[in-house]
Protein backbone atom coordinates (compact mmCIF):
# COMPACT_ATOMS: atom_id res chain seq x y z
CA UNK A 1 0.00 0.00 0.00
CA UNK A 2 1.19 3.49 -0.86
CA UNK A 3 -0.79 6.26 0.78
CA UNK A 4 -0.28 9.75 2.15
CA UNK A 5 -2.58 11.52 4.59
CA UNK A 6 -2.01 15.26 4.31
CA UNK A 7 -3.58 18.70 4.27
CA UNK A 8 -3.67 20.36 0.87
CA UNK A 9 -3.32 23.84 2.35
CA UNK A 10 -0.44 22.94 4.70
CA UNK A 11 2.82 24.37 3.37
CA UNK A 12 4.86 21.83 5.35
CA UNK A 13 2.93 18.92 3.80
CA UNK A 14 3.29 20.48 0.34
CA UNK A 15 7.04 20.92 0.81
CA UNK A 16 7.48 17.29 1.89
CA UNK A 17 5.36 16.04 -1.02
CA UNK A 18 7.46 18.12 -3.44
CA UNK A 19 10.75 17.04 -1.88
CA UNK A 20 9.94 13.32 -1.84
CA UNK A 21 7.87 13.30 -5.07
CA UNK A 22 5.36 10.86 -3.51
CA UNK A 23 2.61 12.47 -5.60
CA UNK A 24 4.43 11.23 -8.72
CA UNK A 25 5.14 7.72 -7.45
CA UNK A 26 1.70 6.16 -7.33
CA UNK A 27 0.73 7.14 -3.80
CA UNK A 28 -2.95 7.57 -3.02
CA UNK A 29 -3.37 11.10 -1.70
CA UNK A 30 -5.96 11.76 1.01
CA UNK A 31 -6.57 15.37 2.00
CA UNK A 32 -7.85 14.81 5.53
CA UNK A 33 -9.71 18.11 5.61
CA UNK A 34 -12.05 16.99 2.85
CA UNK A 35 -11.90 13.21 3.25
CA UNK A 36 -12.01 12.43 6.96
CA UNK A 37 -9.91 9.67 8.44
CA UNK A 38 -12.04 6.63 9.12
CA UNK A 39 -11.79 4.63 12.35
CA UNK A 40 -10.43 1.71 10.28
CA UNK A 41 -7.70 3.88 8.74
CA UNK A 42 -6.72 5.24 12.14
CA UNK A 43 -6.64 1.73 13.59
CA UNK A 44 -4.34 0.61 10.75
CA UNK A 45 -1.97 3.50 11.53
CA UNK A 46 -2.11 2.69 15.25
CA UNK A 47 -1.18 -0.95 14.61
CA UNK A 48 1.84 0.23 12.59
CA UNK A 49 3.00 2.75 15.22
CA UNK A 50 1.95 0.98 18.40
CA UNK A 51 -0.06 3.89 19.77
CA UNK A 52 -2.49 6.66 18.96
CA UNK A 53 -0.26 9.07 20.85
CA UNK A 54 2.46 8.68 18.18
CA UNK A 55 -0.07 9.99 15.64
CA UNK A 56 -1.29 12.89 17.77
CA UNK A 57 -0.17 16.45 17.10
CA UNK A 58 0.37 18.68 20.08
CA UNK A 59 0.98 21.57 17.69
CA UNK A 60 -2.68 21.77 16.71
CA UNK A 61 -4.19 25.10 17.73
CA UNK A 62 -7.10 23.30 19.36
CA UNK A 63 -4.69 21.49 21.67
CA UNK A 64 -4.27 24.68 23.69
CA UNK A 65 -7.78 25.99 22.99
CA UNK A 66 -9.35 22.90 24.54
CA UNK A 67 -6.91 22.93 27.44
CA UNK A 68 -5.60 19.48 26.53
CA UNK A 69 -2.04 20.35 27.54
CA UNK A 70 -3.25 20.48 31.14
CA UNK A 71 -5.00 17.10 30.99
CA UNK A 72 -3.61 13.59 31.26
CA UNK A 73 -4.67 12.02 27.98
CA UNK A 74 -4.99 8.28 27.47
CA UNK A 75 -4.95 6.25 24.25
CA UNK A 76 -8.75 6.39 23.95
CA UNK A 77 -8.56 10.21 24.22
CA UNK A 78 -5.95 10.50 21.46
CA UNK A 79 -8.10 8.30 19.22
CA UNK A 80 -11.24 10.32 19.94
CA UNK A 81 -9.61 13.68 19.25
CA UNK A 82 -7.93 12.56 16.02
CA UNK A 83 -11.25 11.24 14.68
CA UNK A 84 -13.15 14.36 15.78
CA UNK A 85 -10.72 16.98 14.50
CA UNK A 86 -8.43 16.41 11.51
CA UNK A 87 -5.81 18.90 12.79
CA UNK A 88 -4.95 16.52 15.64
CA UNK A 89 -3.33 14.06 13.21
CA UNK A 90 0.42 14.66 13.03
CA UNK A 91 1.06 15.35 9.37
CA UNK A 92 1.87 14.09 6.92
CA UNK A 93 1.42 10.39 7.50
CA UNK A 94 2.89 8.28 4.71
CA UNK A 95 2.35 4.54 4.48
CA UNK A 96 4.64 2.59 2.20
CA UNK A 97 3.87 -1.11 2.38
CA UNK A 98 4.78 -2.11 5.96
CA UNK A 99 6.48 1.20 6.85
CA UNK A 100 4.92 4.34 8.27
CA UNK A 101 6.42 7.83 8.31
CA UNK A 102 4.79 10.39 10.61
CA UNK A 103 5.35 14.11 10.74
CA UNK A 104 7.85 16.55 9.37
CA UNK A 105 11.03 15.99 11.38
CA UNK A 106 14.13 16.10 9.19
CA UNK A 107 15.10 12.51 10.02
CA UNK A 108 11.57 11.31 9.11
CA UNK A 109 11.60 13.15 5.78
CA UNK A 110 15.09 11.82 5.01
CA UNK A 111 14.00 8.24 5.79
CA UNK A 112 10.93 8.71 3.58
CA UNK A 113 13.05 10.06 0.72
CA UNK A 114 15.34 7.04 0.95
CA UNK A 115 12.38 4.63 1.07
CA UNK A 116 10.65 6.02 -2.04
CA UNK A 117 13.75 6.29 -4.28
Amino acid sequence: MKKIYHLGNCTTCQAIINETKVDQKGFAMQDIKFEKITPAQLEEMKVMTGSYEALFSRRAMKYKELGLKDKKLEEKDYRKYILEEYTFLKRPVVILNDKIFIGSEKKTVKALKNAVK
